[in-house]
């Protein structure tokens, strides 16, 4: 039986792919290392670059130049009065007097040693708490600029919400009971004083919904976002605030998939042309679930259990197990409640645009397509 390599590194599989044939193995695992290893100087390099920005920007590099400089001092002077004692023993003498440790393995005993002691220590005291009143304040400051979303982020593959109302703190809170959300970065934009106080972890940009608030919540990598209203307007203000933010959104990123919250129905047609691809009437949907618990008492309690994700079963939308292509719908779904305990009652086909709740009997599965179910949790069919 042939053995088989994986190489961790696309270049460097192309690289043995290419080698020549006559060329040894030894050889081709040299080159492979030389590779890898130029790989983790980069690394390192660029990781080295950053800390040394940090420390300039930070200004901490002052303060470790005038400790450096108070130790070798230090170290000096006491040599020049304390005949029997060598630079790494001075050297050792003045870290250990700096940092108030004091261990007492070295003691000058001139005069002149014990006066350079003093120096060492007084400026130890106060430089150590220079630096540690720095490292706070970055760290205050840090939580200052957060806390009034003034920073900027480069997280990829998060949810973006644009806006803020009475709803987003539900919403963040239903995205995070869902396991699929629950370590997936939330990002939110609006235009707020400061972060809006919620136990659950998100991070806050403050701003308009603009080209440069997007670049600042990066979502050119997202991977969906949520357009709420601003419940400070009008109906009429509200939706075409709505609608002008999903135009930004999707201007600035076409392929990123936009739920929008309207107010008003008479808007839809203006949203989709600003391509919306979901669009929630918020006073349509409690209407439409007033008359049915009206003509069928208590419906609404199994609605609220499907739709969210804080308790009971829940609505999902799974990929069509390759075993059960080709089936009926009618097989699927007797197969799926037999075996998994699931209940299948709809189909979306591969386009993602049309979206049938039980079809017929005799509907032929597509390898394609996909199932909407319900479930205790989000199933993981293969």
């Amino acid at each position: 039986m042939g053995r088989y390599v994986i190489y961790p590194y696309p270049r460097m599989a192309e690289m043995m792919i290419k080698a020549p044939k006559n060329m040894c193995q030894s050889t081709l695992l040299c080159s492979a290392n030389t590779y890898i290893s130029g790989i983790s100087v980069k690394k390192i390099s660029h990781i080295v670059k950053l800390f040394i920005h940090f420390i300039k920007r930070e200004k901490i590099h002052k303060v470790l130049i005038a400790a450096i400089a108070i130790l070798l001092f230090g170290s000096t002077l006491l040599m020049t009065f304390e005949k029997n004692i060598h630079f790494q023993d001075a050297l050792w003498w003045s870290i250990v007097t700096m940092t108030t440790v004091g261990y007492g393995d070295i003691s000058p005993a001139t005069p002149g040693g014990r006066a350079i002691a003093i120096v060492v220590m007084l400026s130890g005291i106060g430089l150590l708490g220079l630096l540690t009143a720095t490292i706070a304040s970055i760290f205050i400051e840090n939580k200052l600029l957060e806390k009034r979303g003034v920073k900027e982020t480069d997280i990829a593959n998060h949810f973006l919400i644009c806006g803020w109302n009475f709803r987003g703190k539900t919403i963040i809170s239903e995205m995070r009971a869902d396991p699929k959300c629950d370590e997936i970065p939330i990002v939110v934009v609006a235009e707020l004083e400061e972060k809006p106080n919620i136990k659950d972890e998100f991070l806050f940009i403050h701003g308009e919904i603009d080209e440069e608030t997007l670049k600042r919540c990066n979502a050119a990598d997202a991977v969906a976002a949520i357009i709420l209203s601003d419940d400070t307007l009008d109906a009429y203000a509200r939706d075409a605030k709505t609608i002008l933010n999903t135009m930004s959104v999707k201007t600035f990123n076409p392929s990123l998939y936009t739920c929008v919250e309207l107010i008003n129905a008479k808007n839809m047609a203006h949203c989709k042309m600003a391509n919306a691809d979901e669009i929630i009437v918020v006073g349509e949907l409690s209407t439409n679930l007033l008359v049915q618990a009206a003509l069928n008492h208590g419906i609404t309690r199994l609605v609220s259990e499907l739709v969210s994700n804080r308790y009971g079963h829940d609505l999902y939308k799974i990929k069509l197990p390759p075993y059960l292509a080709d089936q009926t719908f009618y097989q699927v779904m007797c197969e799926l409640k037999k075996n998994e305990n699931i209940i299948c009652i709809g189909i979306e086909d591969q386009s993602g645009k049309q979206m049938k709740a039980n079809p017929d009997n005799d509907y032929v599965m597509k390898p394609e397509d996909w199932l909407l179910v319900i479930s205790w949790e989000r199933p993981d069919i293969s």
